[in-house]
């Protein structure tokens, strides 16, 4: 282990606020229980954190106890300092420079004096939210190998707090315990079968003395669940699976009867998810609806993503895939569930932020306690907390896969939908893509007035079952062919069209009427999380790293800064001494960045994460970008290979590569631009990455078991004319001239762009 780095143990302030106050009153059947009494004597040292502090989190709003501010997960802060009136004055107060130039998905949380936070690869910062001064730093130092089981790059979305404890989720699949003050570790322990490829990317919640953690990696093929460990010993409580073992045999958890009783008939007796897991996967939204005593869970996609090779003879809806859970607080065991995208067929994942509220959405107006989601499919629900029941569902978001939902909320499919057939398939593009309608990017509700704001996206995708699928251990399987509807060569303009139509926006939406109550339109898609605050403002960051604040009813822009970098994650506020801060941590990177580089602007340079912490009066400066760290986009090698094997490069990039590198060969410079790369001008030396796993050390392992060297070098001949297809200066008759090989017609070839990327 590597040793903790401790550069200040500066004495911990006391409590900033006592756990003081009573949770608010609620109209539902269900008696909420009583608050737990603080333990004075537990109440001192650093993340002196209880049950009664979590209880009354939203009464205590200069701190940020949790990942989403309070149990309800509302991202709305009651503080006021930073108003219309005066946020012309906000300016950078501090910046702190993250170890990282992957993507940040953190969102800080503020405790006692210290702020707490994580980067890509898990790593744990302890920083003063005053100053930004290093307090000390935790590196669970995680093979970077692992990276290739992370199918949305190496993320991690925050900690959880507790009795002088920080817990953090390692992307390899460990839950560790650190000492809030020093770092050390206290305990840790391993969460998943590491020989598969799980990935932990949540930040975890604390629930009744015990830490709740799920997992990822649905995309490869695992089998999910949400697990909870003794908070004290790292014991394992109870855990509840989402998808059944593939024998249909109890597991000895919480979620045996409910299989037995319900879910094992809504899948097949084979298919691939009897081999790969099924997915399933909890790996981002846990909620502790204290009302009902019950926590309320997303559940992922399926593995592999499309069901006819899932579970090819079975047509039940394969529960609990997309779908919404609770379980007892205490046992973990079923309560009920709703279903979001039954026998999901798209990556319809319902992991999505989900929310807590009392609304009036009763008979005659009466308050209802519901859990609110937006999840990928692009459907706003509305559920009854209680019992899971349907109160409303519409679209929040341009969607064509399905045109409503019927009268017990299954959502009225479109044929094409399911017409994944490459023999007859009609050319329907869908909307949403995998991206989803709205992913990770945390949502926020301001309460007084009733709205709930929404970072959406539109952009399409064409299914298709890959015929040549075999399941590949640790690699992506998901049944559909990536290197569908792309062609080696496109017409001028092709790209910037695929950008055009890849549309951002931030939705308020009103969850009672069902409709959005205003709407901004975003240069791009893949936007960041919201922030909401009591004097009517809300904030959120831009891919292209534009952080701004909005009149909260009315959505005009009240200020805006440049950050410099993807300002992605979910902002929060907090107060020392009556003033008061907002913080966003920054970076590019993410599945967008990785898989979608052909839909930025710009290349963007190597950049490490930021924390960057703003308050009135603020004097700090962001640090510029260092555009010169940008590859020069000049082809290392000549053009080579013919039709054949330039169409073999391209199915297998699109195949093993498209995800981490960007379709089409264009990368958004996060990762390596192959098409820029000094490898390609060597076979020899593009050899020993790809099949011998020569920077494994960075990530980038052997995939010596899913490709032979002939496709190796398939690859580097695509990638190599995908470079000179985007050469500045170069007609596209020149280059069409220069690829011509043995059976290649340039008579018979589109016009070939040259794009300035």
């Amino acid at each position: 282990m590597k040793p903790v780095r401790l550069v200040a143990t500066a004495a911990l302030s006391a409590l900033w606020l006592t756990a003081c106050g009573n949770p608010s009153e609620d109209a539902a059947d269900v008696e909420a229980p009583n608050p737990p009494e603080a333990d004075e004597a537990s109440l001192t040292g650093a993340a002196a954190v209880d049950e009664a502090r979590l209880s009354n989190a939203a009464s205590t709003p200069a701190e940020w106890l949790t990942y989403n501010g309070t149990y309800d997960e509302q991202r709305h802060s009651a503080l006021t300092g930073i108003s219309a009136e005066n946020i012309s004055e906000l300016a950078p107060a501090w910046t702190y420079e993250l170890n990282t130039g992957r993507g940040i998905e953190s969102t800080p949380i503020v405790v006692d004096g210290v702020m707490y936070l994580t980067s890509s690869w898990s790593v744990v910062y302890a920083l003063d939210p005053v100053t930004g001064e290093e307090l000390w730093v935790h590196d669970p130092e995680v093979d970077r190998a692992v990276g290739v089981k992370a199918c949305c790059d190496v993320v991690n979305r925050g900690v959880a707090v507790y009795d002088g404890k920080v817990y953090v989720g390692v992307i390899d699949g460990r839950l560790q315990a650190l000492d809030a003050e020093t770092g050390e570790v206290e305990w840790s322990i391993v969460t998943v079968d590491q020989s598969k490829p799980y990935t932990i990317t949540g930040a975890p919640r604390i629930v009744k003395g015990n830490v709740l953690i799920g997992n990822g990696g649905a995309e490869l093929g695992v089998r999910g669940y949400l697990s909870a460990y003794d908070a004290q010993t790292g014991d394992l409580d109870w855990r509840f699976y989402t998808v059944p073992n593939p024998n249909k045999e109890p597991d000895g958890a919480a979620s045996d009867a409910i299989f037995a009783e319900l879910a094992n008939d809504t899948w097949g007796d084979d298919g691939a998810w009897v081999s790969d897991g099924g997915g399933g996967t909890v790996w981002d939204a846990i909620v502790y609806d204290e009302v009902n005593d019950q926590v309320i869970f997303g559940v992922g996609n399926g593995s592999p993503w499309n069901a006819d090779i899932r579970d090819p003879n079975g047509d039940g809806d394969n529960l609990f895939v997309s779908s919404i859970v609770a379980v007892d607080a205490t046992t973990g065991e079923y309560k009920w569930h709703y279903q979001t995208t039954p026998r999901d067929n798209w990556d319809y994942t319902a992991t999505q932020h989900i929310m807590l509220a009392d609304l009036p959405v009763g008979e005659n107006g009466e308050t209802r306690r519901v859990a609110m989601q937006a999840p990928k499919n692009g459907f706003f629900y509305v559920v009854d907390a209680a019992n899971g029941e349907l109160i409303s569902g519409e679209p929040y978001a341009a969607i064509n896969w399905a045109e409503g939902l019927d009268e017990d909320g299954r959502p009225i499919e479109n044929p094409e939908a399911r017409n994944n057939d490459p023999a007859t398939y009609a050319g329907f593009v869908q909307v949403p893509a995998p991206y989803g309608a709205h992913n990770w990017h945390p949502m926020a509700m301001n309460p007084d007035l009733g709205l709930v704001y929404i970072p959406a996206m539109e952009l399409g995708q064409a299914y298709i079952t890959d015929p040549r699928f075999q399941s590949k251990p640790t690699k992506w399987n998901t049944g559909m062919d990536f290197s569908a509807g792309m062609p080696l060569r496109y017409p001028e303009g092709t790209v910037q069209a695929l950008r055009a139509a890849a549309k951002g926006t931030l939705v308020a939406w009103d969850p009672v009427a069902q409709e959005a109550r205003w709407t901004i339109e975003h240069g791009a898609g893949w936007n960041g999380g919201i922030l909401s605050t009591a004097s009517g403002i809300i904030f959120q960051g831009q891919l292209d790293g534009t952080f701004s604040a909005y009149d909260a009813e009315t959505g005009e822009e009240l200020w805006s800064d440049q950050l410099n970098s993807g300002a992605l994650s979910g902002p929060m506020t907090y107060e020392v001494n009556g003033e008061q801060y907002v913080t966003i941590t920054t970076g590019w990177g993410h599945a967008y960045g990785l898989a979608a580089g052909m839909l930025f602007k710009d290349a963007v340079p190597p950049a490490l994460g930021k924390v960057i912490t703003f308050k009135l009066g603020g004097e700090a400066e962001i640090p510029p970008l260092d555009t010169d760290l940008i590859v020069e986009p000049e082809p290392k090698a000549e053009p080579f290979g013919d039709e054949e094997m330039l169409e073999a490069g391209l199915i297998h990039y699109s195949r093993n590569c498209g995800v981490c590198h960007g379709l089409l060969g264009i990368s958004s410079g996060v990762l390596p631009d192959l098409r820029w790369s000094t490898y390609t001008a060597s076979a020899d030396a593009w050899n020993n990455v790809v099949m011998n796993g020569a920077l494994a050390s960075n990530g980038m392992v052997s995939f010596s078991d899913v490709l032979t060297p002939e496709d190796s070098e398939a690859i580097r001949a695509y990638v190599v004319t995908q470079a000179h297809m985007n050469r500045e200066g170069v007609s596209n008759q020149d280059i069409q001239e220069e690829a011509v090989g043995p059976g290649m017609d340039p008579d018979a070839d589109p016009e070939l762009e040259a794009d300035e990327q």
